[in-house]
């Protein structure tokens, strides 16, 4: 009988309750279980199972360039990182009321890992995430314009809860650069948030961005409800480490 019901939970791709049911079936005690308490531990495995493939399918798509715990995170003057803030944000209310994040600092003083850091705590507490260098997927929006693919990688991007664009203003925007990324954030304006990492401070994304106008409408939808972080102190790329 054992094996018939482990069978058709195969059947049924009960994977998180065969093992459970698999695990109570070598307990000799877990007879003496009353038959509801048993069966409700069943379902919370299953169910717990589905949820743990689901993060994990999130995380895989997010494609976070840093495995970054924001649990092991540590925190110190030099970096200057405020930490009630950033408990603050871990507890990713401002994912909820999709406000952004900035994160700017010089090379290597762990912008890109705190904000992998905290992309992945909303990724696990059930947010959708995406990372890509800003050059990279603004590249692969003007692949997309030649195979008539643009408004659907628009909108499948407008979907993702939580953009990360890193190395932010590396190299000039052209004009069609400067005129997707209007889009990228338009659509995604109050209905999505936003993490851009960026050596440069936020007086100099104009000159970046390359148009008066256009900088000014990026701006005003990616900066007046973002939460600001600004790192400092030595490179630690060298070391490896998270920050410390």
């Amino acid at each position: 009988m054992e094996e018939k019901i482990i069978e058709r939970m195969e059947t049924l791709q009960l994977k998180g309750m065969r093992k459970a049911f698999e695990e109570q079936c070598a307990i000799t005690a877990s007879s003496k279980i009353k038959f509801e308490d048993r069966i409700m531990f069943l379902l919370d495995r299953e169910i717990l199972y589905k949820e743990e493939r689901k993060m994990k399918n999130r995380l895989n798509r997010g494609k976070l360039r840093e495995n970054a715990c924001i649990e092991e995170l540590h925190f110190s003057s030099a970096r200057h990182i405020d930490k009630g803030q950033i408990l603050s944000l871990a507890t990713c209310n401002w994912v909820k009321h999709h406000h952004n994040l900035i994160i700017t600092g010089q090379t290597g003083v762990g912008k890109t890992y705190l904000g992998c850091a905290l992309a992945d705590k909303a990724c696990r507490d059930g947010h959708t995430i995406l990372y890509s260098r800003t050059t990279r997927l603004l590249e692969k929006l003007f692949i997309a314009r030649s195979d008539n693919s643009y408004q659907r990688e628009l909108d499948k991007i407008s979907k993702i809860e939580i953009l990360l664009l890193d190395d932010f203003g590396l190299e000039k925007l052209n004009e069609t650069q400067r005129h997707d990324l209007l889009e990228l954030i338009e659509d995604r304006y109050d209905l999505r948030s936003t993490i851009i990492i960026t050596q440069l401070p936020i007086n100099n994304w104009h000159e970046v961005i390359g148009d008066k106008t256009i900088g000014d409408a990026i701006l005003d939808r990616l900066v007046h409800n973002a939460h600001k972080i600004k790192l400092s102190g030595p490179s630690i790329r060298e070391r490896k480490k998270p920050i410390e």
